[in-house]
């Protein structure tokens, strides 16, 4: 019993800044690669094909990397279900960490060959893998961690590094502009992957001195961990995953829609320069900062439903308005069309969203669970979103108006999917279904002795 003092015992700040350590760092790599892939590695990696394909095929690298994801949360959900929460996630923060260095490293097609874009797809599924596995780890620790009442609030905190690591890429990216052309690519880009280490090492120092989640432990004491937790994840929950990744597909779109495609959008089709889209992207990520606590905190009081469903059927009807404001091609306009849904609206969405999935699940396949659904459903809701939009604009014949139409519809689909869940936001994280059953005395005599 002198244990169970020092579990808790950590400050729940420490542990959720623990936890969005990792958040940023997998987001600043998003946003940087991203960014470099048109700039760089077309260039540097893919110098025998014209300037398109190269870029195309740069960007294969980058979505083989979004695939794997789905492939590590598998393999590190069943080892945080079986082993624990905190070794794991120590794990994928070094896995990511040393991808991320390397790629900082690599020689490029004209040192070595065919050799350079093969060791950048590598790298990619390397630490599209390590992704995979960090953010449920990194949800866990923070909201098993958390008093039952505030579940929400501080499972926000690894939310918060979508926004921080937007605005970490692109102060980088922005100062590394400032350099000429030929220092850029020769040295420049490689600094900012570089510099990832100095956040690996802080993540890494500061995660070793917290403690395993007191579900995980209280689950492992009575010896009752899965022995294939994916496959467990199915049978118990079907019903949850199916409902998880609906949720989450209005979270997905909202993000690339905003975050993504605007950026395109404003340039391409209004003819804005570049830095007006980037400016109403940046303004957004510092707002959301503040807004995704107050989301999660919100769950906390008046449940994860209400807050999560509202929020995504705000942002379906919101995005209209939105892109009308865009049509107007004014800056001061296109920052307000772009903050109101993405920085005020969304966090709504994905400040609860922890909280939410991390309670659709037991102890004994959590891990698998949220990490299943968060990085699966990552393919269809965030992956091929600006593929998507993208389309929809030719067939609108640059009219923005079917995507507002999917926009719609998507959200309609996450609201019933909410809906269709228990609530959870009270829900007493250390009892299983069995456990919970035997509680309020549902289950039968014969399965209670069992």
């Amino acid at each position: 019993m002198k244990q169970s003092v020092p579990v808790a015992a950590p400050s729940i700040r420490l542990v959720a800044f623990a936890s969005s350590i990792g958040a940023t760092i997998e987001w600043y790599d998003f946003f940087l690669y991203g960014v470099v892939t048109p700039l760089v590695f077309s260039k540097l990696f893919f110098p025998n094909y014209d300037p398109v394909v190269g870029t195309l095929l740069a960007y294969t690298t980058f979505f083989v990397g979004f695939i794997s994801r789905p492939i590590g949360g598998i393999i590190f959900g069943h080892l945080g279900d079986r082993i624990g929460r905190k070794g794991v996630l120590i794990l994928t923060l070094m896995i990511m960490g040393v991808a991320t260095f390397l790629i900082g490293l690599l020689p490029t097609y004209e040192q070595i060959g065919i050799w350079a874009p093969a060791l950048l797809l590598f790298l990619r599924i390397f630490k599209g893998i390590g992704i995979g596995g960090e953010w449920g780890g990194a949800v866990l620790m923070a909201v098993e961690h958390a008093p039952e009442s505030r579940r929400g609030f501080y499972g926000s905190w690894p939310q918060i590094g979508v926004p921080a690591g937007l605005l970490l890429s692109s102060g980088a990216v922005a100062l590394l502009s400032l350099l000429p052309d030929a220092s850029f690519l020769s040295w420049g880009w490689r600094v900012a992957f570089l510099v990832s280490a100095l956040l690996v090492a802080v993540g890494v120092y500061i995660r070793l001195k917290i403690f395993e989640t007191p579900a995980f432990a209280a689950m492992k004491e009575k010896q009752r961990q899965a022995k294939v937790p994916f496959l467990e994840l199915w049978r118990a929950h079907p019903k949850n995953v199916l409902l998880g990744l609906g949720a989450r597909y209005i979270e997905g779109v909202t993000f690339n829609i905003f975050g993504v495609f605007t950026i395109a959008y404003v340039t391409t089709a209004l003819g804005m320069p570049r830095q007006v889209a980037l400016l109403g992207v940046i303004i957004s990520s510092a707002l959301m900062i503040v807004m995704l606590p107050i989301g999660g905190m919100l769950s906390d009081r008046i449940g994860r439903r209400t807050v999560f469903g509202l929020g995504s059927l705000l942002i379906g009807v919101l995005v209209f308005p939105s892109f009308y404001f865009m049509e107007m091609r004014s800056p001061g306009l296109i920052w307000l069309a772009i903050a109101v849904p993405f920085a005020l609206v969304y966090p709504m969405v994905y400040g609860p969203q922890a909280a939410l999935f991390a309670e659709l699940f037991d102890t004994r396949v959590r891990y698998s669970g949220i990490s299943f659904v968060y990085q699966f459903s990552g393919i269809f809701a965030s992956g091929l979103t600006p593929i998507i939009a993208t389309e929809l604009l030719r067939v609108g014949d640059k009219a923005p108006w079917y995507i507002c139409i999917y926009v719609l519809v998507v959200s309609v689909i996450s609201a019933l999917s909410v809906f269709a869940m228990r609530e959870t936001h009270t829900r007493d994280m250390t009892l299983d279904e069995v456990d919970r059953e035997r509680s309020i005395g549902r289950m039968p005599p014969q399965q209670q002795s069992a």
